[in-house]
This record gives C-alpha cells, structure tokens and sequence, in this order.
C-alpha cells in the first residue's frame, strides 16, 4: 500500500512538472497516467486527474495573481461558465461505457497533442504573422492595460468556458489544451498572462467538478491524495527551471508522448472489447 502511494506521488509529480514546463498542457496526461500507471478505470481517474491538475494549477494561479499577469475578469467569465458546464460532463462520464469513454479521450489527446505540435512547430520556422488587434474579438486597451469588453469578445470567452468545463468534468482533463490555444486566438495577451489566466480558470473550474465528485462519492480517494501532492510538488518544481527548459521543443516531446499514450490507451480498449 505504501508503494502504491508513493508511485502515486511520483506520478503526480511528473504532471504537475508538465502542467510547470507546457502551460497547463500537463493536465490532458493526468488520466492516462492514472489508468497505465496505477490501474485506475476512467470512472475512477477523471475525478483524481481533475483534483490533482486542480490543487496544482491553484498554486500556479497564486503565484501569477502575486505577479499581476492573471486576467481575472476574463477568469471569471470563462470560469462561470465551466462551472456550469463541469457537472454536465460528470454526470455524462458515469453514464458512458468505459471503453467508449477512453476511445473518446484518446481522440481528444491526440487531437490536442497534434495541435501542440503544429503550433511549435510554426514558432521553431518563425510562427504565422499575428493578425491586427481590430480582427480579434478580445484586446487590450492600451491607456488602461485591460481587456474591452465587448459582445463578440464575451461570446468567444463563454464558449470557452463551456468548452473547457464539459471537457473537464467528462474526461477529468483541466481544459488548459482548450483555453490556452483560445486565449491566443481570440485576445492579444503576452503569453505568460495566458498561461496565468489559464491556470486560474482551471483551479476554478476544477474545483466545481471536484466538489460534484465528492459529494457524490465518485473520488477515489486513496489515489486522490498522493497524485494530487506529487502535482503541487511537481509544479513547484518545475516552475523553477521552466524559463531554462520551456520552448517548442519541450513542446514537440510532449506532443509526441500524448500521442503516444492516446494510440496506447485506443490499442488497449480495442484489445480488451466494450466492458
């Protein structure tokens, strides 16, 4: 038992080192993590993925609220809205088969791990030139250094929550692969305030989907809690040499190791059948 727990926090660990180096990309490998590395069904990891992906990016959160680089109004929006979407999506998880529910997360993974690599690939060849800030629909003011609130920068930040949230609660992932490529689409933010901005959403939303699991009775806990310390302790961690180590190649292994885990986690469902 105590091994078991102590794999579970080097586990975790190695998330919440990802979730440091990637921007929040960390957290879309949480589950698979769980499922190979400690047995877990995907009924059992997406709570545990989601509380451990949560505690973490809550201290990435802090750390950015201290510098001044979180969006918090936009945080919020996007939040609100994943709240309301997160339970949706966990009450949907408990009511699909597992085997369809995992085939259904190896294709978001794979899909979200060739984004990642498409989008470091760009800035290693010099990245597609940025469109004017009139064409996006969320920009800064640049007199006050805040976001205009308008009704298409609005619809764009609600539909992210919702995305994210459902995501979230569904297949226990944080929504960082969501939210993070929105932020760039949709607003001209530097990109630590993205990262920032993403992880306060994703504590945020995290937290509804983890209470719903808890009052539910759907958290496995003895995986719960040292995966979820091994996370804290690796995003702290990482956090210290992320200015050495993040990049697009960084960007491109971890793509490459999503892609690898979503063929896997597909190959294993196929070979065991429906359950």
């Amino acid at each position: 038992m105590i091994e078991h727990d102590i794999l579970g926090v080097i586990l975790g660990s190695v998330i919440g080192a990802v979730l440091a180096l990637t921007g929040a990309g960390g957290g879309i490998l949480a589950v698979p993590v769980l499922v190979f590395g400690l047995g877990l069904s995907m009924v059992q990891a997406a709570p545990v993925g989601l509380l451990a992906v949560g505690l973490a990016a809550s201290v990435g959160a802090l750390l950015g609220l201290h510098q001044g680089v979180v969006r918090y109004r936009a945080a919020g929006l996007v939040s609100a809205i994943g709240i309301l979407a997160a339970p949706l999506g966990l009450y949907l998880g408990q009511h699909i088969p597992n085997a369809p529910l995992a085939l259904m997360f190896s294709v978001v993974l794979a899909y979200a791990s060739f984004r990642i690599l498409r989008n470091a690939s760009r800035t290693l060849h010099g990245g597609p030139a940025m469109p004017p800030p009139e064409a996006l629909p969320c920009v800064l003011n640049p007199t006050r250094g805040r976001l205009r609130w308008t009704l298409p920068c609005a619809r764009a930040l609600a539909f992210t929550g919702f995305t994210s949230g459902l995501l979230s609660g569904l297949l226990g992932v944080g929504g960082g692969f969501v939210i993070i490529p929105a932020l760039t689409r949709y607003t001209n933010l530097e990109t630590k305030s993205i990262v920032a901005t993403s992880l306060a959403v994703i504590a945020i939303v995290s937290l509804g989907g983890v209470t719903t699991a808890a009052l539910t009775g759907l958290m496995y806990w003895p995986a719960a809690i040292p995966f979820a310390l091994g996370a804290v302790i690796g995003l702290l961690a990482g956090r210290q040499v992320a200015h050495k180590l993040a990049g697009p190649r960084l960007q491109q292994a971890f793509a490459l190791v999503g892609v690898s885990a979503a063929v896997m986690l597909a190959i294993s469902v196929l070979g065991v059948g429906p359950s």
